[in-house]
């Protein structure tokens, strides 16, 4: 393995991991030399992980616990502290849906997925960075530190069916970027990543995996990129938001200002805005006849016909994301 890439002697939590792109990262990350502290819902998948881990010769550690409670975090990180010495890695995965329209949503389904979801992530990444933190003051200078959080195109594309998860996935995007921002001087790393996989929670999104040849949905095409993120080469990285699946990772641009209206060129005397100088100034947003849904993404739906197979949909033409791998 190339110089920087090796994970020898890195610790690394990830979430979610007995099934799906959890397990293909958990399984990245020991072949790259981590030690795993594995997390998921009790039952036998995310055992069946550690024990390939150790079949490989890797060690891994299986902490069972529902993701969302403030002590299954604390007890991943001390788990790592306490079986392997400290903490490098934290891979944040854990989820589920619980698609509906946002007209026929229960408060429940509302509920779970923001607390598996955005929860779950805050509750590891705050007792991480902490540890981080602390360890940072006491040896002088940054430390060794990486986070990868796994956020999702339907916050980009505003999916229709999805209202929780596009919701607690833009939210994950939000901590991300303050993470990245606010730990950095601790040595932390913090980046996203939008990924497409055929996985469990997918199935009923992506369909049945192409016969023969490579599917291009295969949550192991995610991993690399998860574990080149969590390296001493990714070093460089964070901040940022990935949208990858096989073949393809583009990095997403911030969002940006896309024109500026001034009350006194739009009638207003004072400077100040009026209800007519907003009016005036407006009226272009409203041109399109029925009206398109501004502020998304659709870009990356294009990211998909050259690896999928799929056209992605023109603006405001009949765009149905979640059919198209919104979700993870």
């Amino acid at each position: 393995m190339a110089d920087g890439l090796t994970l020898d002697g890195r610790t690394a939590i990830v979430t979610g991991a007995g099934n799906g792109l959890g397990r293909a990262e958990a399984l990245a990350l020991a072949g790259a030399g981590a030690r795993l502290v594995l997390n998921d819902l009790p039952g036998p998948a995310v055992h069946q992980v550690a024990e390939e881990i150790a079949a490989a010769g890797g060690e891994a550690v299986v902490r069972e616990g529902d993701i969302g409670e403030w002590a299954t975090g604390e007890d991943l990180v001390s788990t790592a502290v306490a079986r392997f010495g400290g903490l490098d890695i934290l891979v944040n995965n854990a989820g589920v849906l619980r698609d509906r329209m946002v007209f026929t949503m229960s408060p429940e389904e509302w509920d779970l997925v923001l607390r598996v979801h955005l929860r779950g992530h805050f509750v590891t990444t705050r007792h991480a960075t902490a540890y981080w933190r602390e360890a940072s003051k006491q040896s002088g200078g940054p430390v060794y530190a990486r986070i990868v959080n796994t956020s999702s195109e339907a916050f980009l594309l505003g999916s229709a069916g999805q209202p929780n998860y596009a919701a607690a996935k833009a939210g994950i995007t939000a901590l991300t970027v303050v993470t990245a921002r606010s730990c950095a001087r601790y040595g932390v790393r913090a980046n996203a990543i939008c990924p497409r996989a055929r996985t469990g929670m997918t199935a009923d999104l992506m369909g049945a995996a192409p016969e023969g040849g490579v599917d291009p949905l295969d949550p192991r095409h995610v991993a690399p990129l998860v574990v080149y993120l969590s390296s001493p080469a990714g070093s460089g990285i964070t901040g940022e938001v990935f949208v990858v699946h096989g073949g393809v990772a583009a990095v997403m641009e911030p969002p940006r200002v896309r024109t500026v209206f001034l009350a006194h060129e739009h009638g207003s005397p004072d400077g100040m805005w009026s209800l007519d100088a907003v009016a005036s100034a407006l009226a272009p947003l409203a041109a399109s006849d029925p009206p398109s849904p501004g502020f998304a993404c659709e870009d990356t739906l294009a990211l998909a016909t050259e690896t999928i197979g799929f056209p992605g949909p023109a603006r405001g033409q009949g765009q149905n994301p979640e059919r198209y791998g919104a979700a993870r």
